[in-house]
């Protein structure tokens, strides 16, 4: 665990003009004139207004995908050479990076340790409000500082104003010790724009309610994080076709799923993929290799070990460089 004295020995972060914009100035924190007089309208109106608004935000993202892609690729890149990502985040952006994070595992079989969240204000504030953490660059430091970033990590700054104290200053530090950095904001020309190598803005526009950057904003994030973690999972190989070969499977549901992925994938019967499934060591990618090239299970994991689990290079028995 990073202690304070390692931080002091850390590489100097450059200084961020983090006073270079009011608040006031961001297009999230704006009013918005579509929803004016919000108070005075019927429960339909009031949806018609949000559902309005929430069509513009698609939009957005598109004109994100060029930088979208970059990020991908450089999470793919760090995973495959034993890297981790790493999100930072505080209030609804830390709850929404929070939940991506966690539906790596159960979704790609990623250990919980590649795929990882910090929080301001530690676990406890995913349930509940703690926006004094969200001020201080320092502490920030200080909980990026214990993950001890690396070259082969690759940090992610997720906040819709882009000026959050606590991100910023996580990113700066991670940067500053070699980690790729990436920003996820709503907001142009932001202090977390400034640390980070590369930015992907969703200009959404102001929010029906004033401020409230859990709703467009969010969603927003949402989206692009999905985007994100399922395009670097895709190229690293653990989706094939566009089915879910990685599936892991520690529920009823998800061996249901399993079962069928395989049916499909290798056009089997329910008894034959159970009995594959079973001498794969319930592991699907291990018996898509086996049923598709036509090996034993041995042969399987040594293809999938020389691919980095990617399944369609194992199939064919070679490699992708990212």
């Amino acid at each position: 665990m990073a202690t304070l004295t390692m931080l002091e020995q850390a590489p100097t972060p450059k200084p961020v003009n983090r006073g270079a914009a009011d608040y006031n100035d961001l297009t999230t924190e704006t009013a918005n004139a579509a929803s004016e007089g919000l108070d005075t309208k019927s429960a339909l109106e009031i949806a018609r207004i949000i559902n309005h608004e929430d069509a513009k935000i698609a939009a957005a993202v598109k004109k994100a995908l060029p930088e979208i892609a970059i990020v991908i690729d450089t999470v793919a890149r760090s995973l495959r050479d034993g890297g981790r990502l790493i999100y930072v985040g505080a209030g609804s952006s830390g709850r929404i990076a929070s939940l991506d994070a966690s539906e790596c595992p159960p979704t790609y079989s990623t250990a919980p340790s590649q795929v990882q969240y910090i929080m301001a204000g530690g676990p406890k504030a995913l349930a509940s409000a703690s926006d004094v953490n969200e001020d201080s660059p320092e502490i920030g430091q200080r909980d990026i500082a214990r993950r001890r970033p690396t070259r082969k990590d690759i940090v992610i700054g997720v906040s819709a104003s882009g000026r959050t104290p606590y991100v910023v200053g996580a990113v700066e530090y991670a940067r500053a010790r070699g980690a790729k950095t990436a920003a996820i904001t709503c907001n142009l020309n932001t202090p977390l724009s400034d640390v980070a190598d590369t930015t992907v803005i969703t200009e959404v526009g102001p929010e029906v309610i004033s401020g409230s950057t859990r709703m467009k904003s969010a969603s927003a994030q949402k989206m692009v994080l999905n985007m994100i973690t399922t395009g670097a999972m895709t190229r690293l190989g653990y989706v094939y076709d566009n089915l879910m070969v990685n599936v892991h499977m520690k529920n009823a549901k998800l061996v249901e799923r399993g079962i069928r992925v395989l049916m499909k994938v290798c056009d089997i019967d329910r008894d034959t993929a159970i009995r594959t499934i079973k001498s794969a060591g319930k592991s699907i990618p291990i018996a898509v290799v086996m049923l598709k090239a036509n090996v034993d299970k041995m042969e399987a994991v040594r293809r999938l070990t020389k691919s980095d689990g990617n399944v369609r290079l194992a199939i064919d028995d070679s490699r992708l460089e990212l």
